[in-house]
């Protein structure tokens, strides 16, 4: 971390820890924002274009209940999103916070050297223990090369 930037506190709600210590913070965007500092950087993961915020942002189309509409693009967002953990406060968001939030999280988890089938496992012990919510969202995962 640079030292202009208050990371998050790895105590704080979503905010998820990966094995290289970078820290991620999840969350459903119907939820209020949490207290607390703003992200630096956030990419959220829906099916249409999300409201303006007041921090970097990043769309990745992707419906929910789905996969990424353009999977080399989302492995693309998923490495953006690993490297800059590791300086800046980075959130990752859904509607709910769960099924493609927790999809991309364990591709994070996966691309920081969590084998691909232990990640969703490893998100839902870290993250939320209903975390990526179908069979092709799993499938997915376990199928994602680092």
């Amino acid at each position: 971390m640079t030292d202009s930037i208050e990371p998050w506190s790895p105590d704080a709600p979503g905010v998820l820890r990966l094995p290289s210590g970078r820290l991620v913070r999840g969350r459903g965007l119907r939820h209020p924002l949490p207290d607390g500092p703003a992200p630096t950087y956030a990419v959220y993961l829906l099916g249409k274009e999300p409201p303006e915020v007041p921090w970097e942002a990043r769309w990745l189309r992707w419906p929910d209940f789905r996969l990424p509409a353009d999977r080399a693009e989302a492995a693309e967002v998923f490495r953006d999103v690993r490297e800059r953990a590791g300086r800046e406060r980075v959130e990752v968001a859904c509607g709910g916070g769960r099924g493609r939030t927790g999809t991309a999280l364990a591709c994070l988890a996966v691309l920081d050297g969590v084998p691909p089938e232990e990640a969703v496992a490893y998100v839902r012990r870290h993250y939320d223990r209903h975390a990526v919510e179908t069979p092709w969202q799993r499938r997915y995962v376990r199928r994602f090369a680092a």
